[in-house]
């Protein structure tokens, strides 16, 4: 049953958990253990988790001894080769504590947008469900250029979590909370809650940021939170060092009601709307 408010996170039947390459890469490694502490927890209450996780390229780069993110294609998509392989070994190597089994799903938005691809999609995600398995998500940055230019994966995980009518998705990340305008700015003021329909287009979100392991930023958090939103699905942006919290129902980070009658269009209607109010988010 889609979560109509945050604190039903903690009840949820099926959720989709998003984080950013910078929360899990660098010094932020470490980061993955809490990370599966609070999926372990999640399906420990019977909760079915999906997770789509960013960072394939960031975590070469030390491996590759690259100083950043490369600028040619050609070495993103070989360091996102090497690095998704490690960062699944990180994560399974986490999970073995509890026990628990990951199986990897490389998409591209393009997979959700042809129909055949997209049921073989949905099959293959819910049979690991089904099998008790986490599901860990990435975008085939090997192929698929549009994700290593900029955001790609928050977009992502809203399609996933139409695609599979979870409850809601939880996107992680570097803030605790989505502000009106950039926080170090005057005047910042903290978004809690985003109610279906509300025009956010006084809100000064800014730019796609492109940092030296990563992409995305809260522009693209906000288009994938209303992407997700328009077919039923409640949307939490916080911070991935509340991830705990988060998956608990805590009254943190901005909550995106879901449109009361989006649900029984999620799985049938179309998906390519990512950029449906692109011309509002600034």
């Amino acid at each position: 049953m889609t979560a109509q408010r945050r604190e039903e996170l903690r009840g949820a039947t099926r959720l989709v958990v998003k984080v950013g390459s910078s929360s899990i890469s660098g010094e932020n490694a470490a980061r993955i253990e809490t990370i599966v502490d609070a999926l372990a927890g999640a399906h420990s209450r019977g909760t079915e988790v999906v997770l789509v996780s960013s960072g394939a390229i960031a975590t070469a780069l030390p491996l590759l001894s690259l100083d950043g993110r490369p600028n040619d294609l050609a070495t993103q998509q070989a360091a996102a080769a090497v690095g998704q392989n490690v960062l699944m070994w990180r994560y399974q190597t986490s999970l073995d504590r509890y026990g628990l089994l990951a199986g990897q799903v490389l998409l591209t938005a393009g997979d959700l947008d042809n129909p055949t691809h997209r049921s073989n999609a949905r099959r293959a995600m819910e049979r690991l469900l089904g099998l008790r398995i986490l599901p860990i998500v990435n975008e085939n940055d090997t192929v698929a250029t549009h994700e290593i230019r900029f955001g790609d994966n928050d977009r992502l995980a809203a399609l996933v979590a139409r695609l599979i009518g979870a409850d809601a998705l939880v996107l992680l990340s570097d803030i605790e909370c989505l502000y009106t305008r950039p926080p170090d700015e005057h005047g910042a003021e903290a978004i809690p809650h985003v109610a279906w329909g509300d025009d956010l287009a006084g809100y000064e979100f800014g730019s796609v940021v492109v940092n030296s392991v990563g992409t995305g930023g809260a522009a693209t958090k906000v288009s994938a939170a209303r992407l997700a939103a328009a077919g039923g699905v409640g949307v939490l942006v916080t911070s991935a060092e509340r991830v705990v919290d988060a998956l608990e129902g805590g009254e943190i980070g901005t909550w995106f009601e879901p449109d009361p009658d989006g649900a029984a269009r999620a799985l049938t209607g179309p998906v390519r709307t990512v950029h449906e109010d692109a011309a509002s988010i600034h």
